[in-house]
């Protein structure tokens, strides 16, 4: 058999923390890079007495995240005691869900037509944090993430190669971000995958000996953990040796991945509801409550965005890529009235700007509605789309303090549309360039942009382009 008679299945188990300000079970901060062991009680800490209580607002977050990928929240889920040994799981247990989740069932779409299935949102705990790069020749124990509230997302074995599961995670990010569930910020911890990986003869409907990858922090290594593992499992099958399940950690710098342990099986744990906390009923007229909140998701925004605005779908997928960015495509193309010119500098020039600068679309200087009027300047013949760009860099340095045609006014861009004042930047322009002149009267039609762009360089971008054109035609004529 060669490698393309096998067929890779993968299901994955994404971790993702709650946007709460304090932890599932107690009243200790959440926020992310506090000194080590500062957030931390007797209830999060495990200590003999302390009792948990749940988190309302957990709860809230966690049923808004299962409506939004179409699961089924369950009138009743019960926690339980998942027992495992961790230097930093403090309690030697972790209450998380098992046979009575809070969710069943839900998809999300991949690619064209295709939807991976979910089989199950459950509530969890986080652990703390093992720090092994901190004291040489010692692992050191951070608590503070201890408690922190977690959902976890399990999808069906239904992705079929390292790409797809990838863009199951972009859909899934997009989602958590929309629905502000959670940050879903990997660099942070605040979200987490792990991939369950098989390979099986292509045809056949029964499952191979799956191994766990864990250990990648982006979904690009997601992506590329994933492929490897693929390539090591067709490897050992072709050879005839017998696949392990254990679980991997993904090494990036080796681009491999190398055994960390066993991999446990439900029985492992040695679930058992949990006597401390009743079961969590929640009633049908509630959840229904928690569904008319939901904003509008990614898929239906694209959708209406292309129809309202009249922009691409690949425009669209990128202009809905976060709900800020989206917001602010919006604002600035309902205060313009233009989507496709809006579109075009948001994702040009603002984007640039942003990237430039390691910087969120949250963080642009630049209010939409003084973007708008950047815009309408070139629209009404006010500015050229060059001077237009000078104009935006002002802008965005000074933050908007000025009107956009104050700052055409100071930096002179208005623009000239004298043919006077043209004309002399136009035979100026052509006594500088014979060759090209005598290019574009034998054909070559490409260079009369060239030229345009020399009248608008000398002009300081005044210069009115659609006469430029007009004026450089008449001059280059062959009868001229």
């Amino acid at each position: 058999m060669s490698a393309t008679d096998w067929e890779l299945v993968v299901g994955l188990e994404v971790h993702v923390q709650l946007k709460t300000t304090t932890k599932i079970f107690c009243g200790c901060l959440t926020s992310f890079g506090d000194p080590p062991n500062q957030n931390t009680c007797p209830v999060c800490l495990g200590l003999p007495g302390a009792l948990p209580v749940l988190n309302a607002h957990a709860v809230w977050l966690a049923v808004r995240a299962s409506l939004a990928l179409g699961c089924a929240v369950q009138p009743r889920s019960v926690f339980a005691r998942k027992n495992y040994f961790y230097p930093d799981l403090p309690k030697g247990y972790q209450i998380s869900q098992f046979d009575r989740p809070l969710a069943l069932g839900g998809s999300l779409p991949v690619g064209a037509g295709r939807r991976i299935g979910i089989t199950r949102v459950h509530m969890e705990e986080d652990a703390g944090k093992s720090i092994h790069d901190r004291f040489p020749g010692w692992s050191a124990i951070d608590l503070n993430r201890a408690g922190t509230p977690l959902i976890e997302i399990v999808s069906e074995p239904d992705l079929r190669s390292g790409a797809e599961a990838r863009e199951y995670l972009l859909r899934l990010k997009e989602i958590l971000e929309y629905t502000a569930v959670s940050d879903a910020n990997m660099e942070e911890g605040s979200l987490r995958v792990d991939a369950n990986v098989s390979v099986r003869p292509r045809g056949e409907a029964t499952l191979g000996t799956k191994t766990e990858i864990k250990n990648m922090n982006s979904f690009a290594a997601a992506e590329r953990a994933i492929e490897v593992e693929y390539q090591r499992q067709v490897r050992l099958r072709e050879s005839g040796e017998r696949i392990v399940s254990q679980t991997l950690l993904w090494d990036a710098a080796a681009n491999t991945v190398r055994p960390q342990r066993s991999k446990e099986e439900s029985h492992d744990y040695r679930y058992f509801p949990d006597p401390d906390l009743p079961p969590l009923d929640i009633t049908p007229e509630w959840i229904e409550a928690r569904r008319t909140e939901l904003p509008e998701l990614p898929a239906a925004r694209r959708e209406r965005i292309g129809t309202q605005w009249g922009v691409s779908a690949a425009d669209a997928q990128v202009l809905t890529g976060s709900a800020a960015l989206a917001d602010y495509f919006e604002a600035v193309a309902a205060a313009h009235g233009d989507g496709r010119a809006a579109a075009t500098w948001v994702m040009g020039d603002v984007l640039a700007w942003l990237n430039d600068r390691k910087l969120g679309i949250g963080e642009v200087p630049l209010a939409p509605p003084s973007l708008a009027a950047v815009l309408d300047l070139v629209r009404d013949g006010v500015i050229s789309r060059t001077a237009a760009r000078q104009v935006f860099f002002a802008l965005m340095d000074e933050r908007g303090a000025r009107p956009a045609l104050a700052v055409a006014d100071a930096l002179g861009l208005r623009q000239v549309s004298d043919d006077g004042a043209l004309r002399e930047w136009v035979d100026a322009v052509l006594g500088e360039h014979p060759d090209e002149v005598r290019r574009l009267q034998a054909g070559e039609q490409k260079l009369l942009g060239v030229l345009v762009g020399q009248v608008m360089k000398r002009s300081g971008g005044r210069a009115d382009p659609k006469r430029v054109n007009q004026l450089l035609r008449e001059r280059t004529a062959p009868n001229a």
